[in-house]
């Protein structure tokens, strides 16, 4: 079973972004998430193309782009031109959401489909063969340390059968409240990429993300 810890930097201390990056490069985290808020689609804002630039440039870790912002296909190309190696868009920011995991795909990155707490499964059953990735989220999207909802392991099972029923090498990515109390269960579930942010950054992240992949 696939177990990759993908860290969110949004909880990362941004006085000291670059020694964060070079700590997460000494650690066994695959992946390094990458959330962009726009204030309109969530109530806050984060970061763009500068800042994913910057971290571009501090590390060779898989790159994955969350995009919780409306109309993401008008910003796909400048995304993945800025570093991005996976972009994940939300069903619920995109009318024709084919075509934008399609866009992204055509850019060179992998193309991932989110899913907030109150979407159902099935508003992304069409579309499931244009995504490498599905991000579940289990805490409501645009906030940090929000507690872990206990529903989306119903939500990840389900996703896992229906995946697997087709024969699809699309992965499940889980985002929220994750931590090492509860990370088991995720994966058990079906999860193969669990996102980390305040559970990994007020700890040592090292040690950490060990204890999330140990769980």
């Amino acid at each position: 079973m696939t177990r990759i810890i993908s860290p969110s930097i949004l909880s990362a201390d941004f006085g000291h972004l670059y020694d964060t990056v070079q700590t997460l490069n000494a650690s066994r985290a695959e992946w390094i998430h990458f959330d962009v808020m726009d204030g309109v689609f969530v109530p806050n804002i984060s970061f763009g193309f500068p800042v994913l630039k910057a971290v571009r440039k501090a590390t060779d870790k898989l790159l994955d782009v969350h995009l919780m912002i409306v109309e993401p296909h008008r910003y796909v190309s400048r995304f993945a031109e800025a570093g991005a190696d996976l972009i994940t868009v939300h069903a619920e920011a995109e009318k024709e959401l084919a075509a934008t995991l399609r866009l992204i795909r055509s850019c060179g990155v992998r193309a991932g489909v989110s899913i907030s707490p109150a979407t159902p499964v099935e508003t992304i059953e069409q579309v499931l063969p244009l995504a490498d990735l599905v991000l579940v989220m289990s805490v409501e999207p645009g906030f940090g340390g929000q507690s872990f909802i206990p529903g989306s392991l119903d939500k990840i099972r389900r996703l896992r059968r229906q995946i697997d029923s087709l024969g699809l090498k699309c992965l499940i990515e889980t985002d929220g409240g994750i931590s090492a109390a509860n990370i088991r269960e995720v994966f058990d579930a079906g999860c193969d990429v669990a996102v980390a942010g305040s559970a990994v950054f007020s700890a040592d992240p090292i040690s950490e993300i060990e204890k999330l992949l140990n769980a």
